[in-house]
């Protein structure tokens, strides 16, 4: 890691804002624009919830990041150690009786199948992109000392057990990369090109020591075409999103411009819309994020894991940062990567 990384404790800011965003949009999932400022009042003022809890999306963030430090606490990072290590999170995470955050169909679906004997890839949902796939990624984009191929590997994979959609692989795969792009010190304005240079540089590569033969249970010929249908969908959410950024106005609902979130390359588009619409102000990006039509939640905590990325863990009032719910766990993983 960077000095400027350690310097402003990236790996914090990235976990709290994620935290954050999930607790500002879980209240506003499933509602559209107006019914959400009926209930808040004007988005540039929404008001932290007094009792911050968070949905299932910081929850598993959780789940992957505790995965992770049980995975390279055991050695260098390999793809038999994380799903060997994800396989008994998930599934205690789909017994806790705390999961009660409107989850996922997908991630409840294939949660029940990897407590059965077989290979993961028994249960991966591969009709699934949702995006459950990636706003619990974050942590791959902050571990330190992860190779190119240990962190796009170790993405995909931790989509894949549940959301085996290559869409939702390359959403997966691309949202790492901007967290830690972010983290490192990239400048904003030059992300999606970034990101669009790292789709097409990967779009044809089949992370095979990671994904091993999931692509068999697809109707794809070749594992090159498989993955290649995720990057396409990919790079085409983000020519939208480059457009957007040029074009959309801040007052606007978000999710007309790049897609609602429900889909995991849509999620990451719209997360990435709120942040660069307002890269100096993270608050207001959150808000942005969860007074929207769509995912909010998810929405939202992509959002805040990009800001919290770029500007580190001062960009977060304490006052904000001190309630949110899991507060302990996420300051204690965070330390852990700066």
């Amino acid at each position: 890691m960077t000095a400027t990384t350690v310097r402003k404790r990236a790996a914090t800011g990235t976990l709290i804002g994620l935290a954050l965003g999930d607790a500002l949009g879980f209240p506003t999932e499933f509602n559209d624009v107006p019914s959400i400022l009926a209930k808040c009042g004007p988005w540039r003022e929404m008001p932290l919830p007094s009792r911050a809890f968070v949905s299932d999306d910081t929850q598993m963030t959780l789940a992957v990041g505790r995965a992770l430090r049980t995975a390279t606490d055991r050695g260098a990072l390999g793809p038999q150690g994380l799903a060997a290590a994800l396989r008994p999170e998930f599934i205690a995470w789909n017994r806790s009786p705390e999961n009660n955050r409107a989850p996922g169909r997908t991630c409840l679906a294939a949660c029940d199948l990897l407590e059965g004997p077989g290979p993961w890839q028994d249960a991966s949902q591969l009709g699934s992109k949702g995006c459950g796939a990636n706003m619990r990624v974050a942590p791959i984009g902050l571990a330190p000392g992860l190779s190119d191929e240990q962190r796009s590997g170790a993405a995909q994979l931790q989509s894949a057990l549940t959301h085996g959609h290559p869409t939702a692989l390359a959403a997966s795969d691309l949202t790492a990369h901007a967290v830690r792009l972010l983290a490192q010190g990239a400048e904003p304005t030059g992300l999606v090109g970034l990101l669009r240079s790292y789709a097409i540089e990967n779009r044809a590569r089949y992370q095979e020591r990671w994904l091993g033969d999931l692509w068999t249970r697809s109707q794809d010929p070749t594992p090159e075409h498989f993955i290649a249908r995720g990057w396409d969908e990919c790079l085409q959410i983000l020519d939208r999103l480059r457009e957007a950024v040029r074009t959309v106005s801040p007052e606007t609902d978000p999710c007309l411009a790049t897609g609602a979130g429900w889909i995991a390359e849509e999620a990451l588009a719209t997360g990435l819309l709120c942040f660069l619409l307002f890269v100096d102000e993270p608050v207001t990006a959150l808000r942005r994020a969860a007074c929207s039509s769509g995912d909010s939640d998810s929405i939202a905590c992509l959002t805040g894991a990009f800001a919290g990325a770029y500007h580190g863990a001062d960009a977060w009032p304490v006052a904000w940062a001190d309630r949110i719910e899991y507060q302990s766990e996420l300051v204690t993983l965070g330390a852990l990567w700066d």
